[in-house]
């Protein structure tokens, strides 16, 4: 096992550092943050030459052929810049479309991916706020060759710029078993019965709540097998929580270097903050575990990567990922002072995705959980 970086993936990591600082920079990140919609097509098209959008899409459907350890770079240094485009959700809705879609999903949708014509939304979560099988109630009711999806999802990223939604909807109740009767489906956005709502959240990262009311989908456009939907879910949710691992690091590596920074620089007393033992303190033990984060995103990762059982090294790298990366933007913004507090200054973007990005894919609390229950506890 090597967790070193492949010459690929350096190369992706410095093209996609140097595209961000001229496409990217923070003032657009406040301009997208304040507009409804959230979008910049030249970016998307940019990002699409680059191959980015189609690199885990086999080449014969107009992919790259890439790996998932190749778009954990990319995930890191969308994370350094706040990235707010809807990379993140149509990686992630891919990634079944390749493992499970039929053929037909395939030739359909991949190529329009990679291209950068066509956008997806996971349409997951709901009221309940779990991703556990119990929190899905929206239903699919077969009626001829077609399904009529009812039901509200709740804080789904980028539903205001997607085509599609790759949507999780109940065909079937069976008790005592809730992750029994469960199917994904492709779900045009712009179908009538589909109501969409922006929803105010402290990262400004667009989320929305999605209402299906009598929406009907023909069951070509099922995803895998009818009522084995969620084994397909839980696999999406493992690689979905490791890229957000990825971008939380991205985020973690810009706060301890600016945060350095501004500690040389910044003289108060007569000296400059850095040379105080407490604020050392501070730093070196943001530097250490900011690097054993990264560390356990890369092993799990890789075991993702590789196909190798890996449940409960996800659980454990999501959890103290987003612990560390909420406690450490809160020290930034310490460690900059008054001014850190402000939202003019960069450090509040940061800390502001430091209370989002670890509740998404599994908090904390229900990750340690089950970690627990894979050591048999």
């Amino acid at each position: 096992m090597n967790l070193d970086f492949t010459e690929t993936q350096e190369i992706l990591k410095k093209t996609a550092r140097e595209f961000m600082a001229r496409y990217y920079p923070k003032s657009l990140v406040r301009e997208l943050e304040e507009d409804a919609i959230g979008f910049r097509s030249d970016i998307w098209k940019e990002m699409a030459k680059l191959g980015w959008l189609g690199w885990i899409i086999p080449e014969e459907y107009d992919g790259v052929g890439g790996s998932f350890m190749d778009t954990v770079v990319l995930f890191e240094e969308m994370g350094r810049a706040c990235f707010l485009l809807p990379f993140f959700s149509t990686v992630i809705c891919t990634l079944p479309l390749v493992t499970a879609g039929s053929e037909e999903q395939k030739k359909e949708f991949l190529p329009g991916i990679a291209s950068g014509d066509t956008i997806f939304s996971l349409a997951l979560t709901e009221p309940s706020a779990t991703y556990d099988a119990e929190g899905i109630a929206t239903t699919a009711t077969a009626q001829g060759n077609e399904y009529i999806i009812n039901g509200a999802k709740l804080f789904i990223h980028d539903a205001q710029t997607a085509n599609y939604f790759l949507c999780a909807a109940r065909t079937k109740i069976v008790e005592g078993r809730p992750e029994d009767g469960i199917t994904l489906f492709i779900v045009d956005a712009k179908i009538p019965g589909i109501k969409i709502t922006p929803l105010q959240t402290i990262a400004d990262d667009k989320q929305c709540e999605v209402i299906f009311e009598n929406v009907k989908v023909t069951e070509k456009y099922v995803v895998g097998q009818l009522h084995q939907g969620f084994p397909i879910i839980e696999k999406l949710l493992e690689y979905a929580a490791m890229a957000k691992c990825a971008e939380m690091m991205g985020g973690a590596d810009w706060v301890v270097e600016n945060c350095t920074s501004y500690a040389v620089e910044r003289v108060q007393y007569g000296k400059p903050i850095g040379s105080y033992g407490i604020i050392q303190s501070y730093l070196a033990e943001m530097w250490a575990e900011i690097g054993i984060a990264k560390r356990f995103t890369y092993y799990a990762a890789w075991l993702l990567n590789e196909g190798l059982p890996c449940s409960k090294e996800v659980a454990m790298a999501k959890s103290w990922a987003g612990d560390v990366y909420r406690r450490w933007t809160r020290m930034g913004v310490q460690i900059f002072g008054g001014i850190g507090t402000t939202r003019e200054h960069d450090m509040g973007l940061y800390y502001r995705r430091g209370r989002q990005a670890p509740l998404l894919f599994g908090d904390s609390d229900s990750l340690r959980e089950k970690v627990a229950q894979e050591m048999g506890l």
